[in-house]
C-alpha cells in the first residue's frame, strides 16, 4: 500500500496516491464499523495517547473510538488539569510522554505549527488534529471519503466552500486535498472573512452565495468561529444568515443533486438552516461524522504499519 508516511502533520506532503490509499483503507473500515463485532487488531499491543489543548467533541471521541476499536490501549489526557498549566513548556511535556513510549500521539493545539515542532521531539507516530488556523488533515480526508462516497468520484467536481474561510484550518485542508485530485474549488463569504492573500490559492472567490453556488456539486459549509475573532468582522449574526446563511433558496442554484456538508459543530440558523441540514435527501452531515471513525482507524492503522518497520530515532 502507497502510504510512507512518519507523522499525519497536514495533508501538503501527501501525495494523490497516499491520499487515496487511506480513503480505500476507510472504506474498509466503514465496512467493519457497520458490523455487529466491530474490532480489529491492527493496533493490538500499541499505546495511543490523546492531547487535546482545545475542546473538541466528534475528533477526540472518534480518535478514541477508532483507537479502541483496533485493539490499543488508549488514554486521553486531561491538558486542562496537566503540568501545562504549572509552567511546563509543549517540549518538555513531549519529552516526558515520550519516555513513557507511546506509539500513536494524537495532538489538538490552539497555535499553528505546534504539532509539527511536538513531532519533532519523540519517537512515535504523530496525528494532527487540529492546530490553529493551519491544517486538519483527517477532517479533509473524513469529507474526502464522504463526497467519493456520495458522488462516486473524487476528480472534477465543483466544490463550494462557503462561510469563515479565514479561521478555518479544515478549509485550508480541504482546499489542498481537493486541488491535489482536480476539483474545482470556489470560496464563498464576506471579504472580512476571507484570508490575505486568497488570490495565490488557486480558487474562485464569491461574496454573493448565489452566483457562487452555481453548478455546484458540493455545498460545504464552515461555522462561524467567533472565539478567534477579535473584532466586526460581521455586522450581526441575523444579517450573516442572511446573506451567507444555507437555506433552500440558495441551495436551488446549486446541482439539483449536490450534497450539503459542514464539519460542526452546527450553528443553526446561523450558517444552515435547520431544515437543510436534517435533510436526508441532500445532507451527509451524518456520513461525515460515520466516516471520521473509519477514517482515523485507517490513518493510525497505516502509521502503525510504517512504526514497525523502521527504527525509532527521535528527530533533532
Amino acid at each position: 500500500m502507497t502510504f510512507r508516511a512518519r507523522h499525519l502533520l497536514g495533508i501538503e506532503p501527501l501525495a494523490p496516491p497516499e491520499i487515496t490509499a487511506l480513503l480505500d483503507l476507510a472504506d474498509s473500515y466503514v465496512d467493519l464499523n457497520r458490523r455487529a463485532h466491530k474490532h480489529g487488531e491492527a493496533l493490538a499491543g500499541l499505546t495511543q495517547i490523546n492531547m487535546f489543548f482545545e475542546n473538541s467533541t466528534r475528533t477526540q471521541a472518534s480518535f478514541e473510538l477508532a483507537g479502541k476499536r483496533l485493539g490499543a490501549d488508549v488514554m486521553n489526557m486531561s491538558m486542562q488539569a496537566s503540568s501545562i498549566n504549572k509552567g511546563e513548556t509543549l517540549i518538555d511535556t513531549a519529552l516526558t510522554l515520550n519516555a513513557m513510549h507511546p506509539d500513536l500521539l494524537v495532538v489538538r493545539h490552539p497555535h499553528s505549527g505546534a504539532v509539527a515542532l511536538l513531532a519533532q521531539k519523540v519517537t512515535c507516530a504523530v496525528l494532527n488534529a487540529g492546530d490553529g488556523r493551519h491544517e486538519h488533515p483527517t477532517q479533509a480526508l473524513l469529507d474526502a471519503l464522504t463526497i467519493r462516497r456520495a458522488k462516486g468520484r473524487l476528480h472534477r467536481l465543483t466544490v463550494a466552500i462557503c462561510g469563515d474561510i479565514a479561521h478555518s484550518r479544515v478549509a485550508r485542508s480541504n482546499i489542498l486535498l481537493l486541488h491535489k485530485l482536480e476539483n474545482r474549488v470556489r470560496l464563498i463569504g464576506p471579504p472580512t472573512l476571507m484570508p490575505a492573500g486568497i488570490a495565490d490559492w488557486g480558487v474562485e472567490v464569491f461574496d454573493d452565495m448565489r452566483e457562487g453556488l452555481k453548478g455546484c456539486d458540493v455545498v460545504m459549509m464552515l461555522r462561524l468561529q467567533r472565539e478567534r475573532m477579535d473584532g466586526g468582522f460581521v455586522p450581526s449574526v441575523r444579517e450573516y444568515y442572511h446573506r451567507f446563511g444555507l437555506d433552500a433558496e440558495k441551495l436551488s442554484h446549486a446541482h439539483g443533486d449536490a450534497i450539503v456538508m459542514h464539519p460542526g459543530p452546527m450553528n443553526r440558523g446561523v450558517e444552515i438552516d435547520g431544515t437543510i441540514a436534517d435533510d436526508i435527501n441532500r445532507s451527509v452531515i451524518q456520513e461525515q461524522v460515520e466516516m471520521g471513525v473509519a477514517v482515523r482507524m485507517a490513518a493510525m492503522d497505516l502509521l502503525a504499519r510504517n512504526l514497525r518497520a523502521r527504527p525509532r530515532e527521535v528527530m533533532a
